[in-house]
């Protein structure tokens, strides 16, 4: 073998070995991230702190970052996951409150989730307005609207003996040892990727996202899928609203919106395990994994609370640096 043809082999093998680290950055990310804090906090491992990791950090993240993933795979964002989420609890604890029954108040929690996306997909889909900017509106007039109707902001709380012990089930029970916030989070995660791989909407909304042109051009009704996909990631925030409210049993003005900025890192880091860049389930549960391991451990290692920000945020840019970078690479740009 010629010496050109020995350099020609091993630049091949190094750009293939690139090519991999780059295109499974985000496996990689959690194996580091993962080995660092179990070398430096002596906590992490222990099996309570796993179990704290999937059972409180996970759920409802993975929840909201679902809704999410729907929104920008076509071709969109939600800016008012949260407000869905809130809308929920706030309908459920009221209707608790004036004395109705808890199913008929979590039906009315889920509906009051399903309006905001309505509202959405009026505005985007019916009005024409962006979805950036529709869901940006939706979120400042739904954290006006809690305000109003609470006084400033106050929270209101169940009754420690008015709420049924079936909907406490939601937030702290268990099916054979296995926590239900996080069996409702993986149904959840499973039904929306088989509902993208095998079902005609799920398809169609991929695809607007992808080529919504060719989407108008071949004569489907593409607003109309867009309508369905944010009443959906109403409704689904929404059950995350009502797994919230069943975990602390009050309701506090604005807390989904807690959620909304990790649901984007989550759904964005995630598109890195596509090669072409697209929201996928898998990797915004892998998302979701990574930004609930690094929220635990830099808590572990008690690092003031802005530094685990900054510390959240860089790793965030670093994944998508790495996508970037692999994606620019992929197209000889």
């Amino acid at each position: 073998m010629s010496l050109t043809t020995t350099k020609a082999a091993n630049a091949g093998l190094h750009g293939v070995v690139a090519a991999s680290l780059l295109r499974y950055g985000l496996i990689l990310a959690l194996i580091v991230v993962f080995a660092i804090f179990s070398a430096i906090t002596p906590t992490f491992l222990t099996l309570t702190n796993l179990q704290s990791v999937l059972v409180n950090n996970f759920p409802l993240l993975a929840i909201i970052s679902i809704a999410m993933t729907f929104a920008v795979a076509s071709g969109g964002i939600d800016l008012s996951v949260g407000t869905a989420m809130d809308f929920a609890s706030f309908a459920f604890v009221s209707l608790v409150l004036a004395g109705q029954p808890v199913a008929i108040a979590a039906l009315a929690g889920l509906a009051a989730g399903a309006l905001v996306g309505a509202f959405n997909a009026l505005l985007i889909s019916v009005i024409g307005v962006s979805p950036f900017l529709a869901t940006l509106g939706t979120l400042f007039i739904g954290r006006s609207v809690q305000q109003l109707l609470t006084n400033g902001g106050n929270p209101v709380y169940l009754p420690p003996n008015g709420v049924p012990e079936v909907f406490r089930f939601l937030g702290h029970g268990t099916l054979a040892g296995f926590p239900v916030p996080l069996a409702i989070a993986i149904i959840i995660a499973v039904a929306t990727a088989v509902m993208f791989v095998h079902t005609r909407f799920g398809r169609i909304t991929l695809s607007i996202g992808i080529q919504p042109s060719v989407v108008r051009y071949s004569g489907i009704a593409a607003p109309a899928y867009i309508a369905a996909t944010f009443v959906l990631v109403g409704l689904i925030a929404a059950v995350g609203g009502l797994i919230l409210t069943a975990t602390v049993t009050v309701y506090i003005p604005s807390s989904g919106n807690a959620f909304l900025l990790n649901a984007i890192g989550a759904t964005f880091i995630g598109t890195t395990l596509s090669p072409l860049g697209r929201p996928n389930v898998g990797g915004t549960i892998l998302g979701v994994l990574l930004l609930s391991i690094v929220a635990n451990g830099l808590l572990l290692t008690d690092l003031n609370f802005y530094w685990q920000q900054v510390g959240t945020g860089t790793l965030i840019f670093a994944v998508l640096a790495l996508s970037f970078i692999n994606r620019k690479a992929g197209s000889g740009a």
